[in-house]
């Protein structure tokens, strides 16, 4: 069995302008364009378009979201049998405000359906879970079912990879259960109460990390690149130097690359290599489902960049 995304959807709604608007002004966009996102959805779209075996689990309303959601994965060729449908919950969406400038971003997410996953919803998809060779994971939906799924995980010795994103805590008898975690240098403060600001301080976080009995950590540090540990050794990866567009769905591009690279059977650090490579990629187009990597353009960035695996 391949690999499991259990995650969110949410509709993207994108608009680009000169700036970002500060509280009370009001800025006067270049464009406006909506499309499937949500973290969940994202990552999976990044593995698929990777060349990975996935199946994304997420809920969506019965609404015109929701057709879009359908519309889109039926066209990227994805699986949609564990689509599951709200009959009450609307489909979620994002407000994502673009600076043309600096191509950085502000973003408001509303969970809607993906919030409001019940126990027997999981239970429709527990032998999936059970069966599957990793299972990815994030914030975007509600915390009690994502606690669910990474228990019937765990018990099924499923290698589980956790990007903790957006930001929130995390206990540490959830963290014990976690093989792989991806957080950026936000998310790993709020998770350690270490302030990231260079390496150092992401090997310490990262330890800290390690100590709750996560086996494996990487942290992304943006335009740092990335620290990579096993517990046993640790690397520091820099960031692929690409014209930058959008950074928007970068980190989604990064996770889903990476259980891409680590179901093939790739090493910690070449798996991380090959996300870098993908986020990378991603930030050079706008959008988030529809910017990230085919297979070939991944292989060729990342012979670029690194050469032949040893």
């Amino acid at each position: 069995m391949g690999i499991v995304v259990f995650g969110s959807f949410v509709v993207d709604l994108t608009s680009r302008s000169a700036g970002l608007p500060l509280p009370g002004q009001t800025l006067q966009g270049s464009s406006f364009k909506y499309g499937a996102g949500g973290k969940g959805s994202n990552q999976a779209v990044a593995a698929h378009r990777a060349g990975a075996d996935i199946i994304l689990v997420t809920k969506i309303g019965k609404d015109f979201f929701g057709q879009v959601a359908m519309d889109f994965y039926q066209g990227e060729g994805m699986n949609t049998d564990y689509i599951l449908r709200d009959e009450v919950k609307e489909t979620g969406a994002a407000l994502i405000m673009v600076d043309e400038s600096s191509a950085q971003n502000k973003i408001v997410v509303v969970s809607g359906a993906c919030g409001n996953i019940t126990a027997e919803d999981i239970e429709k998809c527990k032998d999936l879970i059970e069966n599957a060779s990793i299972l990815l994971l994030q914030h975007e939906i509600n915390i009690d079912a994502l606690y669910k799924v990474i228990e019937v995980a765990y018990d099924a010795g499923v290698r589980i990879v956790l990007n903790p994103a957006p930001a929130a805590p995390i206990p540490d008898e959830i963290l014990k259960k976690i093989d792989v975690i991806t957080p950026n240098e936000t998310e790993a403060q709020t998770l350690t109460g270490i302030q990231i600001n260079n390496e150092e301080d992401a090997r310490r976080a990262a330890k800290a990390l390690l100590d709750k009995g996560v086996r494996e950590v990487i942290i992304t540090l943006g335009s740092l690149g990335a620290y990579v540990t096993d517990g046993k050794q640790d690397w520091m990866i820099d960031s692929v130097k690409v014209d930058v567009v959008d950074t928007t769905g970068a980190g989604d591009a990064f996770n889903g690359g990476l259980v891409t690279a680590l179901d093939e059977g790739k090493s910690l650090l070449n798996a991380a290599r090959f996300a870098n490579v993908v986020g990378a990629l991603s930030v050079t187009k706008k959008g988030t489902a529809r910017s990230m990597p085919e297979r070939k353009q991944i292989e060729q960035l990342y012979q670029e960049t690194y050469g032949l695996e040893r």
